[in-house]
């Protein structure tokens, strides 16, 4: 089981939580795009092995967005923190990750 650090809320399990997206992809003008470089950006991600930053929504708490970091093969969950904020070095960095 995971437990998840909520920015507003504190560490809880995974069950209250939705999984949204990769952070930090800028979001395109679809009127802008060919219908398959729309369905590229819909569809096609990174998925890499290891750290990377994800979106995240608290649907049982307080049903706010946040981005954390979180080892794709381990699980281990990184820091936590708020969109539109300065993005956490990636653990891989250095900085340790909350076990699962």
């Amino acid at each position: 089981m995971l437990y998840i650090p909520c920015p507003h809320c504190g560490l809880r399990n995974e069950t209250e939580f939705h999984y949204g997206a990769e952070a930090g992809v800028a979001y395109p003008d679809p009127n802008a795009l060919t219908d398959s470089d729309w369905a590229k950006y819909l569809h096609i991600r990174a998925n890499p092995k290891g750290w990377l930053a994800e979106r995240w929504v608290h649907f049982a708490g307080c049903g706010r967005w946040f981005n954390l970091w979180r080892n794709t093969v381990t699980h281990e969950i990184g820091p936590a923190y708020l969109p539109f904020t300065e993005q956490p070095k990636s653990p891989a960095n250095g900085q340790e990750g909350l076990k699962a």
